[in-house]
């Protein structure tokens, strides 16, 4: 086991350095292979000459290539000074790039907006992991029957249906119209009832997306397994029903729902700019869409790392969930 979680935990590493390397020639590098000057790209298109030429002297983008990408990774972990003549400013680790427009370092814009869109995807990945297991389970023990059908039909929907549709009828329903729920986001440290009241809904209107994509892979793996020897080995030994499903065909059937939880809650992490944007949740997501519309690069390049660092890490996580259900894994 102790091997096993050194091999992954080396190669998150490794992942994590080609990670950096690769946003860093996103933003930097390629454009300037396309005739844009990055420069221009980080001060906005309205720039004078001079504004650009100090911030390319700011970021250093005039000098080889090995040494900004040096540079640029060395500022995630011992902070970073910029300086183009006497002015000069200073960005702590772990710096994740400094905005000229704002003035501002992008980490503590990144760790502000955070604890948002944490909550939004925690909160969603219970309720859609709770429903969506339980109904693709439900669905495939009674196969064929009015729950199987009605299940798969609004599983249909919830893939179907956008996130900004769901969200906005959901406002339309409980708050507007019911006014059951608030639906204003309030921090927590105001008000925990406040604070709930302005999550429920994006939870719900999120974790439907989910919860219709889980249901359907958690029915056809769980169909699959049904017919599988050690499954039939099992019911002739004797065992009870609840055993048998719940022992031996959850144990294989959570393989691939956690590898889908690993890749959508690391995604989810970086930002839900949808369900942000609809219910107006001050997380990263309404942060990268701010940005976007500035043209503020620096906070779109400190979410991109973000975004790929949280989904390196809760594959990490996935990988030693795999190791704990699944013994197996461990020799792999």
């Amino acid at each position: 086991m102790l091997t096993y979680l050194i091999r992954r935990l080396i190669a998150a590493v490794v992942m994590l350095v080609v990670i950096i390397v690769v946003v860093f020639c996103i933003f930097f590098l390629i454009p300037k292979w396309a005739g844009v000057d990055p420069a221009a790209s980080f001060v906005g298109k309205q720039a004078d000459p001079a504004a650009i030429e100090a911030v390319r002297q700011k970021l250093g983008l005039g000098d080889p290539i090995f040494i900004q990408v040096w540079e640029f990774f060395k500022g995630i972990f011992a902070g970073r000074t910029y300086a183009a003549g006497g002015d000069v400013t200073h960005c702590a680790a772990p710096c994740f790039g400094y905005s000229f427009r704002s003035e501002q370092a992008i980490w503590p814009v990144l760790t502000d907006r955070f604890p948002v869109t944490l909550a939004l995807a925690l909160g969603a990945a219970v309720l859609w992991l709770l429903f969506g297991i339980a109904a693709g389970v439900l669905s495939a023990l009674k196969r064929g029957s009015l729950w199987d059908r009605s299940a798969m039909v609004v599983a249909l929907a919830g893939v179907s249906l956008p996130i900004y549709f769901t969200g906005l009828l959901s406002l339309a329903i409980f708050s507007y119209g019911l006014g059951w729920i608030d639906g204003q986001y309030v921090e927590i440290g105001k008000s925990f009832t406040g604070w709930l009241g302005g999550m429920i809904l994006p939870w719900i209107t999120l974790a439907f997306l989910y919860a219709a994509m889980y249901a359907r892979i958690t029915r056809a793996t769980m169909l699959e397994i049904l017919g599988e020897d050690y499954i039939r080995t099992a019911r002739a030994k004797g065992l009870s029903e609840p055993v048998v499903i719940g022992k031996h065909a959850m144990r294989s059937t959570m393989t691939p729902v956690l590898t889908m939880l690993g890749m959508d809650l690391g995604a989810l992490i970086g930002g839900a700019i949808l369900t942000e944007t609809t219910f107006s949740l001050p997380g990263l997501g309404q942060a990268v869409l701010n940005a976007i519309r500035n043209q503020d690069l620096p906070i779109i390049l400190g979410v991109t790392l973000i975004t790929s660092i949280a989904v390196i890490f809760a594959n990490l996580l996935v990988d030693i969930l795999y190791a704990v259900i699944d013994p197996r894994v461990r020799l792999a």
